[in-house]
C-alpha cells in the first residue's frame, strides 16, 4: 500500500475560479442568466474544465458548478454570488459566498474535489511560506537586483497613473524607489552571495 504524501498542498498549485476572470468575460451583469466554460492548461497541455452557469436574475443570485473530479466523480453545486455598492459610488462589487465557511471571497481553489474559500482547508499553504529563512533572504536580495524589470514593466502598461491631481501616485513612488535602487547596486555585488 503506498504511502501518504506528507508534502502539503499549495493554493499555488491548486486550480480557482475568479471573480475577475468572470466580470472580464461579461459574466456578472445584473439579469443574465449564461453558461460558460473554464480550461485550465500547464505547458499548453489541458489539465481540466469546467461548464458553469450564471444566474442573476433574481435576489439570489448563483453560479452553479459541473464538472467531473478526477474523471470519476460527477460534481454539480451551487455558489451563491453576492454584491455589495462600491466604495466609489459606481456599480457593485461581486464575491462568492463560500459553501463551506460562508465567508465572501473572490477566488474559490479547488482542493478535495469541491471549490472552496482557502480558509476551508487545513494544511494547505502558499509556495512562498514554505522557504527557509535563507531562501526568503535570497529572494529579497535578487528583488533588489531584478525587481527594476517589474517596476518597469507596471510603469509602462496601459492604465498605469503616474499622477493624480498633479501628484506622484504613491505607488508610481514605490516603483520608483525600487527603480533607484537597483540601478545603485553593482553587479559585482551578486557575486558575493555566492
Amino acid at each position: 500500500m503506498p504511502r501518504h504524501s506528507t508534502w502539503p498542498t499549495l493554493f499555488d498549485e491548486c486550480k480557482t475560479i475568479n471573480i475577475r476572470f468572470l466580470k472580464k468575460n461579461g459574466y456578472l451583469k445584473d439579469g443574465i442568466f449564461r453558461g460558460g466554460q473554464m480550461t485550465w492548461s500547464r505547458n499548453g497541455e489541458q489539465t481540466g474544465s469546467i461548464s458553469f452557469t450564471i444566474n442573476t436574475l433574481s435576489n439570489s443570485s448563483y453560479m452553479e458548478l459541473d464538472y467531473k473530479y478526477r474523471d470519476e466523480k460527477n460534481v454539480n453545486y451551487q455558489v451563491r454570488l453576492v454584491s455589495i455598492p462600491s466604495n466609489l459610488g459606481k456599480g457593485v462589487i461581486w464575491y462568492f459566498l463560500c459553501p463551506s465557511t460562508g465567508k465572501r471571497c473572490r477566488k474559490l481553489y479547488l482542493i478535495q474535489g469541491l471549490f472552496l474559500h482557502r480558509k476551508a482547508f487545513r494544511g494547505c499553504f502558499y509556495e512562498k511560506q514554505l522557504y527557509s529563512h535563507r531562501n526568503r533572504n535570497m529572494c529579497r536580495t535578487f528583488q533588489k537586483f531584478f525587481g527594476s524589470d517589474k517596476a518597469y514593466e507596471a510603469i509602462y502598461s496601459k492604465y498605469f497613473k503616474k499622477h493624480y491631481k498633479g501628484k506622484p501616485t504613491k505607488r508610481y513612488l514605490k516603483l520608483m524607489q525600487i527603480i533607484s535602487i537597483s540601478d545603485q547596486l553593482n553587479p559585482s555585488d551578486v557575486e558575493k552571495l555566492f
